[in-house]
């Protein structure tokens, strides 16, 4: 069991958190904790004149208000949004807040993944604790 498990939960139409989430909370030791976090790429410097003045602000409100409604029926379920690359910030965040499980969902590679790499992979092979990956 586990003191801190993260769960990565991407919003894209492909990815499914849920059997994550639920195998967050069969890993989890009483006690412990569940972080949802989901990873915003960063707003090229380009593109943030466009953008709207709070726009980013109540995204992340709106996504973390997203996560917590997913991990509710996990104890002490917490959402966090972080900015950057996906893989590397999973791993980065990880490291920095102690977690010792990454629970993360992964999908068939296709050939995009064989040539980059998924953000699964790139966890897997990076991070410093264990990593369960579901399908």
């Amino acid at each position: 069991m586990y003191k801190h498990v993260l769960v990565p939960v991407a919003f894209d139409e492909d990815h499914d958190p849920s059997e994550a989430i639920a195998a967050a909370g069969l890993l989890v030791s009483e006690g412990g904790r569940v972080t949802l976090l989901h990873v915003m790429a960063h707003v090229p410097s380009y593109v943030i004149n466009y953008v709207p003045e709070g726009f980013q602000a109540e995204a992340q409100a709106a996504i973390i208000a997203s996560l917590e409604a997913m991990g509710s029926e996990l104890p002490h379920a917490t959402g966090v949004v972080a900015e950057g690359t996906a893989g590397k910030t999973i791993v980065k965040w990880a490291g920095q807040e102690d977690v010792d499980c990454i629970v993360i969902a992964s999908h068939r590679p296709g050939m995009q993944d064989i040539v980059l790499g998924s953000t699964a992979a790139q966890v897997v092979r990076h991070a410093a604790c264990a990593v369960h990956v579901t399908r």
